[in-house]
C-alpha cells in the first residue's frame, strides 16, 4: 500500500512543485511582454479595430468643448469631458469593448506625440501632453490624425500584401 501511495504521490507533487514554480515566471513573461521594446516598435501590424478606435476618439473629441485639458488618466463612464487619454480609453471601449492599454491605436498615438514634441520625455506620453500648457485643441486633433492616416496605411499595406 505505501508503494502504490508514493508512486502517486511522486508525480502528485512533482506536478503541484512544477505548477507553484512556473506561474511566477509565466506571470513575469506576461508582464515582460506587455512591457517590452517590442510595444514600443512603430511598424506592428494594425487592425481595422486600431483605425476604428482613432476614428472613435476623434468623434469624442468632436469640439473644444468636449476637451478636458487637466487629465488624471482617471475616467468615468458619465464624464462630458475627455482627456486625450480618455477619449482613446472610451473609443477602446466602445469599439473592443475593453480597454487596452497597449492597443497598437494608442501606441500610435503615443507615437505623434513623440514625433509633435521632438522626442521630449514624458512620464505618461498621452497625459502630459495633453496638460502641456502649450498643447492647443488643434495639437489633440493632429497627433489624432497623424496616428490615424499612419494606421489607415499600414493597414492599406497590409491588405494588399494579403491579396
Amino acid at each position: 500500500m505505501t508503494r502504490h501511495i508514493n508512486s502517486f504521490m511522486v508525480p502528485a507533487a512533482a506536478l503541484f512543485i512544477s505548477a507553484t514554480l512556473l506561474t511566477p515566471m509565466v506571470k513575469a513573461q506576461n508582464t515582460a511582454v506587455a512591457t517590452s521594446d517590442e510595444l514600443e516598435r512603430r511598424d506592428q501590424p494594425v487592425t481595422d479595430e486600431d483605425l476604428r478606435i482613432l476614428q472613435r476618439a476623434n468623434q469624442i473629441l468632436s469640439s473644444t468643448s468636449l476637451w478636458n485639458r487637466h487629465d488624471t488618466r482617471v475616467c468615468g463612464p458619465t464624464d462630458r469631458t475627455w482627456s486625450l487619454f480618455c477619449s482613446l480609453e472610451k473609443a477602446s471601449l466602445d469599439v473592443l469593448g475593453e480597454y487596452r492599454h497597449r492597443e497598437v491605436a494608442l501606441q500610435e498615438v503615443r507615437f505623434a506625440v513623440e514625433d509633435a514634441t521632438k522626442g521630449q520625455e514624458f512620464e505618461h506620453r498621452l497625459m502630459d501632453y495633453n496638460n502641456l500648457a502649450s498643447t492647443t485643441f488643434e495639437d489633440i486633433k493632429r497627433v489624432l490624425d497623424v496616428a490615424t492616416e499612419r494606421v489607415a496605411a499600414r493597414l492599406a499595406a497590409q491588405n494588399r500584401k494579403g491579396r
